[in-house]
């Protein structure tokens, strides 16, 4: 059974220049699929990829780059058939979910010298 690398990409990113990418590195359009979207308030589209190897998941996560992927995720032992939209999403929906986040930088601020007993009136 075949790996999928799954990557996010922005709208304003080509996804003929994708597809045509992916087809130029032997990938059959039959490996893989491009999630389009009509609503115009989500501004993103998924595509996915059937991978069999590492070598190909590297030269996918590459095309992704290069195409300015925004994140990818490689789900294991999922063939292109199970790959569609819902269960895709659903599975990036818990890895987002469960992946530790980067908090903001936090600035603690010390006590300063201020009044102490030593104070005049």
């Amino acid at each position: 059974m075949s790996n999928i690398l799954a990557g996010l990409f922005e709208h304003h990113s080509d996804y003929k220049k994708l597809e045509n990418d992916l087809e130029n590195s032997g990938f059959p359009s039959s490996d893989y699929i491009i999630y389009l979207s009509s609503d115009p308030n989500n501004a993103q589209y998924l595509a996915s990829v059937a991978v069999k190897d590492s070598t190909q998941a590297d030269s996918a996560r590459s095309i992704f780059t290069q195409n300015t992927v925004i994140k990818t995720y490689l789900f294991e032992n999922m063939s292109i058939d199970q790959a569609n939209y819902d269960t895709i999403k659903k599975y990036i929906d818990a890895r987002n979910r469960a992946e530790i986040h980067n908090s903001p930088d936090i600035k603690i601020k010390t006590s300063s010298d201020g009044m102490n007993s030593e104070v005049k009136f």
